[in-house]
């Protein structure tokens, strides 16, 4: 006798095994994702060149800051050079046998102004406010005492204050008057 015959379904009525369905869906879902990682690897790159850029810019900026103070200051010290001379030669007279107090004092007083000149072309400007009302933004008191002018008025410049183009650098020492006396 024979044994039945196994009954096997055709190849067509057989499902494809579930391998075969997955491979479509992941080339599907590849692209999008090369495409992602592409686009991260561009913006990292982007990033990175800007972080350079500007880190460049930051040392540019202070190398041009520092170069920028070095030639001020250069040129505020040219300035100065013919006030030094001028100050050696008046010492160097001072030092002389038959040395003139008077032409001595009126030799410093020359120097000073020479002086007061070169600082005032690099924007150095003084603050002498005798006889006008005490501005506490100027002005520094370190007394009241009764004198001629109004109350609360400068009385006597103890030492002179400075601004650099509008800044103040020291203010002026005053006393301010509590008016005339009684």
């Amino acid at each position: 006798m024979s044994e039945p015959a196994a009954s096997v379904p055709p190849e067509s009525a057989v499902p494809p095994p579930p391998a075969a369905e997955a491979k479509p869906e992941t080339t599907d879902a590849a692209a999008p994702l090369a495409a992602a990682k592409a686009e991260a690897a561009a913006n990292l790159d982007r990033f990175l060149r800007a972080a350079a850029d500007l880190e460049n810019f930051r040392r540019r900026v202070v190398r041009e800051k520092d170069e920028l103070r070095v030639a001020a200051t250069g040129r505020v010290l040219e300035d100065l050079f013919p006030v030094m001379d001028t100050l050696a030669l008046a010492i160097s007279a001072a030092r002389q046998p038959a040395a003139d107090l008077k032409s001595l004092v009126n030799g410093v007083e020359m120097v000073l102004g020479q002086l007061r000149t070169a600082l005032a072309n690099h924007g150095l400007k003084e603050i002498n406010p005798l006889g006008q009302p005490f501005d506490p933004h100027q002005h520094e008191a370190i007394g009241h005492q009764p004198a001629e002018q109004p109350a609360e008025h400068v009385a006597a410049v103890v030492r002179t204050g400075y601004s650099l183009n509008g800044r103040l650098l020291r203010p002026a020492s005053v006393l301010v008057s509590s008016g005339p006396a009684k």
